[in-house]
């Protein structure tokens, strides 16, 4: 059975069923476009066995989109009424055959576990992610489930150019160094305010990830991202200035810095992922930073 999307008719009707209007605290922009989410859905590349984790479903347009789709889906709402309702909304829509294949999870994205998840494990995460938790929401993900081997998000336009950011861009930044520790990631495409409800005053974007190795299995993750958060807490200043704190004194982050092959006086707009890595493998001895 082929989706019934919805269109600004049902999304309206939907909400007023539910006595639900979308919050600027939880961050809801509600799609109501049917081929922007088609879009979503072909750029999102789902195989007939991947099962798909969607967070902030809202009121289903885009979880309507996956069903048909994906083997299996995954939604994770933090509304109780929105996640209460989800699951007739695919029936009525879909049919009962397709929405047997959705879980709903009443949950907070940023506190979910791969256990939450389990049965089946999510493979892909496909999501209009909530503008105001969309980055610590991708990277704690990527972290959480091991079994997420790619996805496609939308997100601010501003946050998606942060994401696909490379080093010497003037948006390369955290959030570019450590979804790029997870993943490769790219730039899928931009999508106007209009399909929307409410009418955001920015652009959207789309950010495709690929689940990669990380460049240093032999080095924690938290310790590399100790170097990154330093870094860019001081942008302005030299990596020797900048990790200071971190090192314990500026001569010690220089001799880290030697030693992983990095110039003092090189700023962390100009380093990859893996010189970060590098970096936080040369921490001095005896110091917080080489725990």
């Amino acid at each position: 059975m082929a989706a019934d999307l919805l269109g600004p008719a049902e999304i309206r009707e939907l909400a007023a069923q539910l006595g639900v209007a979308p919050t600027k605290k939880l961050g809801q922009n509600f799609v109501h476009d049917p081929n922007t989410v088609r879009r979503i859905v072909t750029a999102a590349g789902l195989a007939p066995d991947d099962v798909a984790l969607e967070v902030g479903p809202g009121l289903g347009s885009l979880t309507l989109g996956l069903l048909p789709t994906a083997g299996h889906v995954h939604a994770v709402e933090i509304d109780p009424a929105l996640a209460g309702a989800l699951p007739a909304t695919a029936a009525r829509f879909v049919g009962p055959e397709a929405a047997a294949r959705l879980t709903v999870h009443r949950a907070d994205a940023l506190r979910v576990t791969a256990a939450d998840l389990a049965d089946p494990a999510p493979t892909a995460l496909v999501a209009n992610l909530p503008y105001n938790v969309a980055v610590p929401v991708v990277l704690h993900l990527l972290a959480e489930l091991p079994s997420l081997r790619h996805g496609l998000v939308m997100v601010q336009k501003e946050v998606a150019d942060r994401l696909v950011a490379g080093p010497g861009s003037k948006v390369y930044g955290i959030p570019s160094v450590k979804l790029a520790w997870h993943a490769h990631a790219r730039p899928a495409g931009k999508v106007p305010p209009n399909v929307f409800w409410p009418v955001p005053n920015v652009d959207s974007g789309l950010v495709a990830f690929t689940r990669r190795e990380p460049p240093r299995p032999d080095v924690p993750r938290q310790r590399v991202f100790a170097v990154v958060d330093a870094a860019f807490a001081q942008r302005r200043k030299t990596l020797r200035a900048a990790l200071a704190g971190w090192a314990g004194g500026a001569d010690r982050a220089a001799a880290a810095l030697v030693a992983a092959g990095v110039d003092p006086g090189a700023r962390g707009e100009s380093l990859t992922v893996e010189q970060f890595a590098a970096i936080a493998a040369s921490a001095p001895t005896g110091t917080p930073a080489a725990q």
